[in-house]
């Protein structure tokens, strides 16, 4: 019996082995059936699809290529043509047959602009004429394209206003704040040589102009070299007192400038821009009242103030000439001289041909040599 148990298990094992052989075959086919199906469908779908898809695409490209392309020209915040120029929109109407629109991108001073010049994140900037220097020293390729009369009274050399500090030689020893290679850090400089005084003589405090109306204000500073509005802010708020401005020590203008690249592909964009602004220039020049009510939300000063700041400055572009490279090449070597830069500049290699000029300056402008 045990025997005979043992065989009609093994023959029971054996079914029960080729039933489960059978099931499995046949669940085998029939998952095979249905991927196969589901993947003919996907096949299917996806070419039903394509059509749609490559329309879209082609649809897409069509689009990209009417797209306008962009200028990028810095936002001024001050009380200047290039604001105005911005706020009366007549650079856009120019460019527009041109399939340019602009942008007005922001930074804190002229070196963070010449930095994004560099990188390709700005087209055209607007700064004084160190940050230039500065930027031709590290190697950049950049572009000199017109410039501007000084406006020296619109930068002001501020102290508490309940400091000691009376004249310029009572500096020495104090802390100093200023954005490192600007017109603030340029005409202290200036004013310490007109004192006797080196700048090594005060303790320099390299700060953004936000970072150093802060850093004034909660009198961590002695002194601060700034531009309007932030000098004219302070003293209305009664924080700040004028030492000295730049009247009498500011000869040299500020300096739109562009990269290489952008002057090479787009003359046509820069000749508008610069017959724009110079518009711009002397309508701001000619309507004081006007301009401020303009610009008191940008400066975020009331309109009498800003009529009163509009003597500070002096409208209209200046041609680029050989006193103007001159003249900054004596920057350059002034810099140079105090070890600001690592190389000695040669200032030309930035600026275009008498010819090229002529070519991109508006004629008005180029009346003034």
């Amino acid at each position: 019996m045990p025997a005979l148990k043992g065989k009609f298990e093994f023959r029971k094992s054996q079914r029960t082995t080729r039933r489960s052989l059978l099931f499995t075959l046949g669940y085998c086919l029939m998952l095979s059936t249905v991927l196969s199906s589901c993947g003919e469908a996907k096949n299917n779908t996806q070419q039903s699809t394509a059509t749609p898809e490559s329309t879209a695409s082609s649809s897409s490209t069509t689009e990209k290529s009417t797209e306008k392309q962009v200028v990028r020209i810095v936002r001024s915040k001050q009380l200047t043509a290039l604001a105005v120029l911005e706020k009366q929109g007549s650079l856009e109407k120019r460019l527009e047959p041109l399939g340019f629109k602009v942008q007005w991108p922001e930074f804190a001073a002229g070196p963070q602009q010449l930095e994004a010049l560099n990188a390709n994140g700005l087209d055209i900037a607007s700064t004084a004429e160190s940050p230039p220097v500065f930027s031709q020293a590290a190697g950049a390729p950049l572009v000199y394209l017109s410039t501007t009369r000084p406006s020296g009274k619109a930068i002001s050399l501020l102290v508490p206003v309940n400091s000691p500090i009376k004249s310029v030689a009572d500096l020495k020893g104090k802390k100093v704040a200023f954005q490192k290679a600007s017109i603030g850090h340029y005409l202290l400089v200036k004013a310490l040589e007109d004192a006797g005084l080196k700048l090594s003589d005060v303790q320099s405090v390299f700060l953004t102009p936000p970072d150093a109306n802060a850093a004034f204000s909660q009198s961590k500073v002695d002194a601060w070299y700034i531009w309007e509005p932030f000098a004219t802010r302070n003293v209305q708020n009664k924080i700040a007192r004028v030492l000295a401005d730049g009247g009498k020590l500011r000869d040299t203008g500020n300096f739109y400038s562009t990269s290489r690249q952008f002057y090479q592909a787009h003359p046509d964009v820069i000749k508008v821009f610069l017959e724009e602004l110079e518009k711009a220039e002397i309508w701001t020049k000619d309507h004081p009242k006007e301009v401020a009510q303009l610009l008191a939300p940008v400066t975020q000063l009331d309109v009498p103030t800003l009529e009163i700041m509009h003597k500070k400055y002096d409208y209209g572009l200046l041609p680029i000439t050989d006193k103007t490279i001159t003249k900054q090449q004596e920057v350059a070597d002034k810099w140079y001289s105090l070890g600001l830069i690592p190389k000695k500049v040669n200032v030309k290699e930035g600026f275009l041909t008498p010819e090229e000029y002529a070519k991109i300056t508006p004629s008005e402008v180029l009346a003034n040599k």
